[in-house]
């Protein structure tokens, strides 16, 4: 990996190495592998922040797949697989320094970030680097744009946004509002592409409204797309702005359907909304009960039990429950795993270029790239809120 790097990434280095490698609660770093062989896998999360409950929810799956595959041949000799685990904070300017972390601890490819924006902040450094990197569930499309050294296992938001505004116009809506989050890459992405995805097909945008990052008064907002009479508002926010949005949304009586994406899926959303969160439909990548492939069944057996193993985990998941970024987590390592494999060697680069060309079988289904780094999904699970949890509803693909 050899490369010059700029004056910027210099600086942050330096500040990183000074104020040391932010760690994930009980993360698996602190252990040395007692093989002399090792090829290190840097874990690039929110586990804090306001991304924190999906991110850790991530790390989880990752966690899972290190202890089923902690070692890998190379060359005839046997390596053992550090996760290195640095702890992003839901920040873009965490992001960038603990992003050059990972890069003076000599990962030989990194694993992150739930958070799109978090992601198109560090890509640079990663590039510049030329580490390779796999997200397993960016979803918008800048975070593999232009980089040649990003990946990801997740379908894109384009095509989520098109997947819920479909599902709204087959359920009846034609009129919907949106709200989204300023300075947020993620919620501003996929309000944008539903949006003209429901235009598209014909319904009416009847009210656009924006909430800055924090805010938890969303009375002013909710009381103009009252006004405006949706059938459906579509929301996409973090965990923690999501049961506040769908509270105050109910107590000033608005009846419209609310629809989010993959960040909605997580219990904390059930358990603080309470009743207020029945009928919220939302979009993701993987259903635990969808158990038609071998894969995906043994991963669920495996997983939860796991998880039932460790009471930090189990409470921080909230409960056994097999989110959908838990199983993008784990994919993310096997596709990593297998590039090393089919690279044969711990340098960065000639991963990189194995990564082009991997084909195989995830959890969430085939894994392959495009020429972006993107993988070739083409279909979404919808679930809705029901009896205080979320029930498999249906499938949506589209071209």
């Amino acid at each position: 990996m050899k490369k010059q790097y700029t004056l910027l990434v210099v600086f942050t280095l330096i500040i990183a190495l000074i104020a040391g490698c932010a760690q994930t609660p009980s993360a698996p770093t602190d252990e040395q592998p007692s093989s002399d062989k090792v090829i290190r896998i840097g874990v690039f999360q929110p586990v804090t922040g306001e991304n924190g409950g999906g991110g850790f929810q991530e790390v989880l799956g990752i966690r899972y797949a290190h202890e089923k595959f902690p070692t890998i041949d190379i060359d005839g000799e046997t390596y053992a697989i550090e996760l290195v685990e640095v702890d992003n904070k839901s920040d873009k300017t965490e992001a960038v320094t603990v992003a050059a972390n990972l890069v003076s601890r000599q990962v030989s490819i990194v694993i992150g970030s739930y958070g799109s924006g978090v992601s198109i902040a560090a890509g640079p450094t990663f590039e510049e680097a030329q580490i390779p990197v796999i997200a397993p569930s960016a979803t918008n499309p800048q975070v593999t744009e232009g980089n040649d050294y990003y990946f990801r296992v997740c379908f894109l938001d384009p095509f989520q946004g098109k997947v819920m505004a479909t599902y709204a116009i087959d359920n009846g809506a034609t009129k919907a509002a949106v709200i989204t989050q300023l300075g947020d890459d993620y919620s501003s992405g996929l309000g944008n592409f539903f949006l003209k995805a429901f235009a598209d097909l014909g319904g009416e945008i009847v009210s656009e409204q924006q909430f800055q990052t924090n805010q938890t008064d969303f009375k002013a907002i909710l009381t103009n797309i009252k006004a405006a009479d949706p059938d459906v508002i579509f929301a996409p926010s973090s965990i923690a702005t999501a049961p506040l949005l769908i509270k105050q949304a109910r107590e000033l009586g608005i009846t419209a359907q609310i629809m989010a994406g993959d960040t909605w899926e997580n219990q904390t959303i059930i358990d603080n909304a309470g009743e207020d969160a029945e009928g919220v439909a939302i979009s993701t990548f993987f259903d635990e009960n969808d158990t038609s492939t071998p894969l995906a069944g043994e991963f669920v057996t495996g997983f939860k039990e796991f998880i039932n193993a460790n009471s930090e985990y189990y409470n921080k998941n909230g409960g056994d429950g097999v989110a959908a970024v838990s199983a993008l987590g784990y994919d993310a390592y096997l596709t990593a795993y297998e590039a090393i494999k089919a690279a044969q060697s711990t340098d960065s680069v000639a991963i990189r270029d194995a990564l082009v060309g991997i084909e195989l079988e995830g959890v969430t289904g085939a894994i392959a790239f495009d020429e972006n780094g993107d993988a070739k999904k083409n279909m979404a699970y919808i679930k809705v809120i029901q009896g205080g949890q979320f029930t498999f509803d249906k499938t949506v693909m589209t071209e």
